[in-house]
């Protein structure tokens, strides 16, 4: 799961309107995201309650294996509240690229497609009101999916923790697979090259032989990095 710490940031000051992002914040968000995606492992259900059927569908390719999170509402302050909320509004915001906790270079937001797609819905929803959600959505075409495979978008209710008193509102959690978590790696190895044109730090790896074959092994690790970037830029191809 990817998280970054520029999206938590964003998410704190404007989800949540603190005048500045704290790390008891981002520590919270992190922690929701987290415990939200683990519910119907330690609360199983009829599906999803085992890791690998979790996340089995999510990932096509064993090297795609870096899902996206987003959760909606935001609400660790306890001051704001999504008690009208139906399953679809829930849903159609989950799909939200702003709602997502990566960061985009990019002016207009993250730009990619959705290869797969799970959403874990809580609180006071019926399956039915899952189902009708989900195929309006899929008949309305709100999200923008890869051309060279069928629709991957799936939905599990989960349930509540039995110490807790059921909330009136619902709560979403996304993991989806997107191609636009590759401007991640874009970034770290960008960042990476910046330090290698100018040497820093390498001087304490080569004085005290830290890694058994020189630098190699960095060189080795940027290359499987920028390999991962073309594999989620060839999956928006149309083939």
């Amino acid at each position: 799961m990817t998280l970054d710490n520029a999206a938590l940031d964003r998410m704190a000051v404007g989800k949540l309107t603190a005048d500045v992002s704290t790390f008891t914040l981002t520590n919270s968000l992190v922690s929701t995201v987290m415990a939200a995606s683990t519910t119907t492992l330690r609360y199983p259900g009829y599906m999803n309650n085992d890791l690998v059927g979790l996340v089995a569908s999510l990932i096509p390719s064993p090297k795609r294996h870096f899902l996206v999170t987003g959760y909606t509402p935001f609400d660790v302050t306890e001051k704001y509240t999504f008690r009208n909320a139906t399953a679809l509004d829930v849903m159609r915001r989950l799909l939200q690229t702003k709602n997502m906790l990566i960061t985009s270079q990019s002016n207009d937001g993250l730009q990619g497609k959705f290869i797969s797609v799970l959403n874990v819905i809580q609180g006071d929803v019926q399956p039915q009101q899952v189902h009708t959600a989900l195929q309006r959505l899929k008949s309305r075409a709100l999200t923008n999916f890869i051309d060279w495979a069928p629709v991957n978008m799936q939905v599990a209710v989960s349930k509540g923790s039995p110490l807790h008193q059921k909330s009136r509102g619902i709560r979403g959690l996304m993991l989806a697979n997107h191609t636009s978590v590759r401007e991640i790696f874009i970034r770290c190895a960008s960042q990476y090259e910046k330090l290698m044109r100018r040497k820093a730090f390498v001087d304490q790896y080569e004085q005290y032989g830290v890694l058994s074959d020189g630098l190699m092994e960095f060189q080795n690790s940027h290359e499987l990095v920028t390999q991962l970037v073309d594999e989620y830029a060839a999956c928006e191809m149309a083939s």
